[in-house]
């Protein structure tokens, strides 16, 4: 089943413990981002202490709720434009209003999660399947219908092998 729009609103909304993320790719063509990114690009930078939107305050409500949302992004280094842009303009803030953000950097080592494709779980019970061109391009989100084991371990291994952000964009220049 493929989810776009209040169906997939719908989960955000839904779950009960925690919303969690891998993200492995070094840019996501988003077009709601365009604008911000080419503001990014000639300098443009946010104070994230002071950002307020839906997503921040849905991230506030649900750690007051006692509902944990994470993720975790595999990097290399050099990061790409895209991800600087990330880091500064969306991780900063979010990590402010509660999102429990980790980086997995693979620059020097082996990917212990080499071929596993982006992915939400919810509540350790439901998977949705991010699919996406190589570029970034998103394509669809796919509601996986098979065993949530593999995914529960691959939660596990990226939060042992990784840093929480704000250890690791320490001294970076974003």
């Amino acid at each position: 089943m493929l989810l776009a729009g209040e169906e997939w609103a719908a989960r955000f909304e839904g779950f009960q413990r925690e919303a969690w993320r891998l993200e492995t790719l070094p840019q996501y063509l988003m077009p709601q981002e365009a604008e911000e990114l080419q503001a990014f690009r000639g300098g443009a930078r946010i104070d994230p202490a002071t950002v307020q939107n839906e997503y921040t305050d849905r991230l506030r409500r649900q750690a007051a709720e006692g509902r944990v949302q994470g993720r975790v992004h595999i990097v290399t280094r050099p990061l790409s434009e895209y991800l600087r842009f990330e880091f500064s303009q969306f991780y900063r803030p979010h990590h402010l209003a509660g999102e429990q953000i980790r980086i997995l950097d693979v620059t020097d080592r082996i990917n212990p999660l080499e071929g596993v494709q982006d992915f939400w779980m919810f509540d350790q019970s439901e998977v949705v399947l991010m699919n996406y061109e190589p570029d970034g391009k998103q394509v669809n989100r796919e509601v996986f219908g098979g065993d949530v084991a593999p995914f529960v371990e691959y939660q596990r291994i990226a939060v042992a092998e990784s840093t929480p952000f704000e250890e690791y964009v320490k001294g970076l220049d974003l």
